[in-house]
């Protein structure tokens, strides 16, 4: 069989949201290997370090996957995107080559898609307003799964800079949901059911004591040790959640930092994503908790969805 190559357009059109949340769910419930991603530094004449992230997975029978990510600071100034990835998947039995896809499509869905499958066991069903917090590459995708899983009937969109959320509100309103940006984001927290944020923030931007009950927060922007969105009293206050242990417990900044700082135990994570679908663990107890979804990412949603793919061509 010749092997495929799958632009992002592409993947775009073979990820649906409701059908890219319900693979994720089978995924996590039926479980894949998972090595821990290998990290390579790139020396660079001039200039900053690049970075060379392997990541697999795969699942006896079915598919070998291997994202292929690099990370080069420097390509800011030369008109290039810092962050470039592509997906290689392999049969499992054979080993033979199946497809290369897009990578940096897949990821954008793959963890917009992740959020959205753990607010259908964190967030109240009556879920109205989703306050997004940044205005990147994932924020669209991050509200169009959020709202695919709930009824959402206004967005808020809050940004670093102003003219970045009015180009990101363009963009989304569409149907009976209403869209608009806010300048002032702890009224704008108190205000929104779901809080959604993907930045980049070292500092954090979302407090605890903003928090309300029957709230849920969910974290997907920061991705290292020395980043936070949200602060250790918000952390205090909820019932936390993770993609996965491993990930969070080493690359999570608010969890790493709440948990040195004595907000957090390790006992006090709840449950993974994975124990919530296969219902080992119990999500939203009460119409009040606080809950809060920590992602950082896994190698099992990029081999979901890349299957998912496959399947709708």
């Amino acid at each position: 069989m010749d092997m495929q190559t799958i632009d992002a357009r592409q993947v775009a059109a073979g990820l649906p949201y409701d059908q890219l949340i319900g693979a994720l769910a089978d995924a996590f419930r039926d479980g894949a290997v998972t090595p821990h991603r290998t990290r390579h530094t790139i020396e660079t004449e001039g200039g900053q370090d690049g970075t060379l992230l392997l990541m697999p997975a795969w699942r006896p029978g079915r598919h070998v996957g291997v994202k292929i990510a690099t990370v080069f600071p420097d390509n800011a100034g030369k008109n290039q995107a810092t962050v470039q990835a592509s997906y290689f998947l392999l049969d499992a039995v054979t080993g033979s080559p199946r497809a290369l896809l897009d990578g940096a499509e897949l990821t954008l869905r793959r963890t917009a898609c992740a959020s959205a499958l753990a607010a259908r066991y964190l967030a109240r069903k009556d879920s109205r307003v989703l306050l997004m917090v940044g205005a990147g590459n994932l924020a669209p995708h991050l509200i169009a799964a959020h709202s695919t899983e709930r009824p959402l009937e206004r967005i808020l969109i809050w940004a670093r800079r102003e003219e970045a959320a009015h180009e990101l509100a363009s963009t989304v309103q569409a149907g009976h949901q209403e869209v608009h940006v806010v300048t002032n984001l702890e009224a704008a927290v108190h205000q929104a059911d779901i809080v959604s944020c993907a930045t980049l923030a070292s500092e954090p931007l979302i407090r605890g004591e903003w928090l309300s009950a029957g709230q849920h927060l969910d974290l997907v922007g920061a991705y290292t040790p020395n980043m936070r969105e949200a602060d250790g009293e918000a952390l205090r206050r909820a019932r936390v959640f993770v993609d996965t242990y491993a990930g969070a417990l080493a690359e999570s900044g608010e969890v790493i930092q709440a948990i040195e700082k004595g907000f957090l135990s390790r006992s006090d994570i709840v449950a993974d994503l994975a124990e919530l679908v296969q219902g080992s663990a119990a999500g939203r107890e009460t119409e009040d908790d606080i809950t809060l979804f920590k992602s950082v990412g896994t190698a099992l949603e990029d081999l979901a969805a890349a299957e998912l793919v496959l399947r709708n061509r």
